[in-house]
C-alpha cells in the first residue's frame, strides 16, 4: 500500500526436547523443549524500523501525516496500481529478502502494518471506503509476483482491531479520527467508523487470500494468514456481570475477526450490543471470509481485569464503550502482575496459555503462530549504556511466557512458532521513542548504533542449549 512495502518477521529453525531444572531448582527451558519443526524468530515493522520518509519515489503514508513528517505534494495516483510500481521499493525488499535467505533466515512477511498511502486517504477515505479492497488486493499481488518465489509465509494484516480502534475510535493512531467527545482529533464517528474499517480489512484480507490460493499458492508453495491481537480477560469480581464483561471484552478484541474467519459471521454478542452500526456480512462475503487462512497469527502482551460498565448513551456510542466493560490491570490496589513501562502492560504469562487454549476449544484449534510477544522498559537517556543493556525483566517475561506457551502446546494448542517483539528498539507508535521493546539497544543519539541487551544473549543461549 505504500513505498515501505513491508518488513518481514525474521525466522530461525528449532528442534525438540524437554524441561530441565537449574541448580536452584527453577524450571529451565530451551528450544529443544518444543516440538520438532517449531520455529523461533523476532518480529519487526517497516514504519517503526526504517525511516526513509522521503526516500526514492515513496509517497507519504497516513503515519507520515499523523506524525507530521509529510514530505509535501505527491502524485495523486500514488498508492494504487494505476499509479505504477515503485521499483526502488521493490529492489529494496528484494535485496533484504535475498540477504536474509543467504544467512539462513526465512522471512514471514506482513503486507499491511498500518501505514496505508495518504493518497488513498485523500482520494476516497482509505479503509472507510470499499474501494480499498481492490487496491489492497492489487498491492498484495505485486508482493506475490515480486517476492513469492522466496517468501513462503504471508500475513495480510497486522492487528486489524487496533488499526480500527486506535485510528477511528480513540484517535491515538493514524489517521487519527474520532468523535468530538472522544478527544482532540479529526472529525469522525467512533460509534461506526471502527466497524466499517474492520469490515473492509476483513474483506480485503479474504479477497487477497482467494487471489493467492487461486493464482499463486500451487506454484509458489506458500501459506497465507492474518495476525490478530488479544489480551486475556479476567472478571474483576465473582459477579455474573463481570464475568459477562470479560466475555464481551474477548469478543470485541479477538472474536471481532476470529468469528468471521472461523464461522462466517461476527460474534452474536457484538451484533446484539452494536446493532446496525456493525456492518452485515452478505452470504457471499460470509462464504469468502470463512476459512480464508492457512494459519492465524496471535499477538499477546498482557491480561486485563474486566469490570461491568453500564451501556453508553446512544448518542455517544463508541467502540471503546460498546463492550460494556471497564478494563484495568489493578484490583483492590494490587497489580495483576509486574508492571512494564507502558501503562497498559502487566506481566501475566498464564494469560497466553489461557488465550491459546480458548482458541483451541472455541475455534477448532487452527494452526497458530505467536507473531508478537514482548515487554518494554522506559527510555532513560541518562542511564549509562552498560546499565541500559541489563534488561532482566525482559528475560523474566520471555522465560515465563515460553513456559506458558509450552504448557498450552502440551495441552493440545496447535502452535507452530514464536516471534519475540522486537529485534530492535523502535518507534513505538503514539509513544514515539519513550519506551524500548528491543532485544537490541538502539542509541538514537549516536547514529543508531546497536548493542545486544542481556535478553539477546539469553535468547542465543536458549536457542543453543541441548536441554
Amino acid at each position: 500500500m505504500s513505498g515501505r512495502l513491508l518488513l518481514p518477521f525474521l525466522l530461525l529453525a528449532v528442534a525438540s526436547g524437554a524441561y530441565g531444572y537449574d541448580a536452584a531448582g527453577a524450571r529451565t527451558i530451551s528450544r529443544r523443549s518444543f516440538p520438532n519443526g517449531f520455529v523461533f524468530g523476532t518480529s519487526s515493522s517497516s514504519y517503526q524500523y526504517e525511516g526513509g520518509v522521503k526516500e526514492g519515489a515513496k509517497g507519504p503514508s497516513i503515519w507520515d501525516t499523523f506524525t507530521h513528517q509529510h514530505p509535501g505534494m505527491h502524485e495523486c495516483l500514488y498508492g494504487s496500481l494505476s499509479g505504477g510500481i515503485n521499483r526502488e521499493g521493490v529492489n529494496y525488499y528484494n535485496n533484504l529478502i535475498n540477504e536474509l535467505l543467504s544467512k539462513g533466515v526465512q522471512p514471514y512477511v506482513t503486507i499491511f502494518h498500518w501505514d496505508s498511502p495518504q493518497a488513498l486517504e485523500d482520494k476516497y477515505g482509505g479503509f472507510l471506503s470499499p474501494n480499498i479492497v481492490n487496491d489492497f488486493k492489487d498491492y498484495a499481488e505485486v508482493c506475490f509476483k515480486e517476492f513469492g518465489d522466496r517468501v513462503k509465509h504471508w500475513i495480510t494484516f497486522n492487528q486489524p482491531s487496533v488499526f480500527s480502534s486506535g485510528g477511528y475510535d480513540t484517535g491515538t493512531k493514524a489517521p487519527g479520527r474520532c468523535s468530538p467527545w472522544e478527544g482532540n482529533c479529526s472529525a469522525g464517528d467512533s460509534g461506526r467508523e471502527p466497524y466499517i474499517v474492520g469490515h473492509h480489512q476483513l474483506l480485503a484480507h479474504a479477497e487477497t487470500v482467494r487471489l493467492y490460493k487461486e493464482k499463486y499458492q500451487a506454484v509458489q508453495n506458500g501459506k497465507i494468514g492474518i495476525t490478530l491481537v488479544s489480551h486475556w480477560f479476567l472478571p474483576f469480581s465473582r459477579s455474573k456481570s463481570d464475568a459477562t464483561a470479560a466475555k464481551y471484552s474477548l469478543a470485541f478484541m479477538l472474536g471481532w475477526f476470529m468469528d468471521p474467519l472461523i464461522r462466517g459471521d461476527y460474534p452474536s454478542s457484538m451484533k446484539g450490543l452494536v446493532g446496525n452500526r456493525l456492518p452485515e456480512l452478505t452470504k457471499e462475503e460470509s462464504k469468502l471470509v470463512k476459512g480464508s487462512f492457512d494459519f492465524i497469527g496471535i499477538n499477546y502482551y498482557t491480561t486485563n481485569y474486566a469490570n461491568h460498565a453500564p451501556p453508553s448513551n446512544g448518542l455517544n456510542a463508541s467502540y471503546s464503550t460498546d463492550s460494556q466493560a471497564k478494563l484495568t490491570g489493578v484490583r483492590n490496589g494490587v497489580p495483576l502482575g509486574p508492571k512494564a513501562a507502558s501503562p497498559w502492560l502487566y506481566i501475566y504469562p498464564q494469560g497466553l496459555r489461557e488465550l491459546l487454549l480458548y482458541v483451541k476449544e472455541n475455534y477448532g484449534n487452527p494452526t497458530i503462530y505467536i507473531t508478537e510477544n514482548g515487554v518494554d522498559e522506559a527510555n532513560n537517556n541518562t542511564m549509562p549504556l552498560q546499565e541500559a543493556l541489563k534488561d532482566s525483566t525482559r528475560i523474566y517475561y520471555y522465560h515465563t511466557h515460553l513456559l506458558a506457551l509450552l504448557s498450552a502446546i502440551r495441552d493440545g494448542a496447535n502452535v507452530k512458532g514464536y516471534f519475540a517483539w522486537s529485534l530492535l528498539d523502535n518507534f513505538e507508535w503514539a509513544n514515539g521513542f519513550t519506551v524500548r521493546f528491543g532485544l537490541h539497544f538502539v542509541d538514537y543519539d549516536d547514529g543508531c548504533k546497536r548493542y545486544p541487551k542481556k535478553s539477546a544473549h539469553w535468547f542465543k543461549e536458549f536457542l543453543k542449549k541441548s536441554a
